[in-house]
């Protein structure tokens, strides 16, 4: 199931028609942690802010991760800045009457129903983006996640799962590339998007159009700022966030494309879409100066 813009998940509009139950172990008047599905999502809309949900279960991962990673004062001073919840794996919520498996729901697919957390956006105003689920990590080690994994995953910039999940494979490259520390841009973004479908779609890795698309986009930078563009695929078959450490990876791999992912720019954009023969395909597109 390839993610892309229709895949966002309005659980804002599921909570006018059916209650949601949860097995999570229940919270304390003094924590600022949801136990409740149905709670939480109405704090962070009323809030207007993201929604930090840990989805866990009776693992040495999970439980380190919540006593030594959720604890870690750089962790806990970034969660002020979201509405934060605790769920097991199993919670459920009733639709018609019928339980149903948070986690099996199609808008957390790439939690692959297993414990980790997952951020659902509840700040966009663009009602085709509200309640979109952008952030979705599995527990890859003893800890869950490491402190500096959560400090790149909570200053992530506001967008979509994949475009997210992309630039979080940049920054956590140990030679810690520079392109993401430009402004997130609108327009770069789109065109991130549109490019990697369309080699998604065409199934084959390439700079398709790109003089004609280079002018498009040049045309609508300010300040005489050109563009620059990187694409990438990973291996057929791997999970969402293997393949955007695989298409960083390779990269890293070509000298060109490594000198534009490296560099410092003033605008930038990243996305990634899935073709149907299991391969993901991902762009770059980053405006500077000659």
């Amino acid at each position: 199931m390839n993610i892309s813009l229709r895949y966002f998940c309005l659980l804002a509009g599921l909570l006018l028609l059916a209650s949601w139950t949860s097995t999570a172990t229940a919270e304390t008047s003094e924590s600022p942690w949801h136990n409740d599905y149905s709670s939480a999502v109405k704090a962070a809309t009323a809030e207007k802010k993201m929604l930090f949900i840990v989805f866990g279960d009776e693992s040495n991962a999970a439980t380190r991760f919540e006593s030594e990673i959720l604890t870690d004062r750089r962790v806990s001073e970034l969660l002020e800045n979201y509405v934060v919840a605790k769920l097991s794996v199993d919670a459920n919520v009733k639709i018609d009457g019928k339980p149903t498996r948070i986690l099996n729901h199609g808008a957390f697919s790439y939690m692959y129903g297993n414990a980790g957390i997952a951020i659902v956006d509840y700040t966009n105003n663009d009602p085709s983006q509200y309640g979109q689920v952008v952030s979705q990590f599995n527990f890859r080690s003893t800890h869950g996640r490491t402190v500096q994994e959560m400090e790149v995953i909570l200053t992530l910039p506001p967008g979509s799962l994949t475009q997210r999940t992309l630039i979080y494979a940049v920054r956590m490259h140990p030679e810690k590339p520079r392109s993401t520390k430009g402004i997130f841009r609108r327009l770069l973004a789109l065109e991130t998007f549109r490019h990697s479908r369309n080699q998604a779609n065409m199934q084959l890795q390439g700079h398709h159009q790109w003089e004609s698309r280079f002018h498009q986009i040049k045309a609508q930078l300010p300040g005489g700022l050109v563009p620059t563009e990187v694409c990438a695929e990973s291996w057929p078959g791997q999970r969402l966030e293997d393949a955007a450490i695989e298409c960083v990876r390779s990269w890293r791999h070509s000298s060109g494309h490594w000198s534009a992912v490296s560099d410092s720019n003033v605008y930038y954009g990243y996305d990634m879409k899935r073709g149907r023969n299991g391969i993901w395909y991902a762009t770059g597109i980053f405006a500077r100066n000659r």
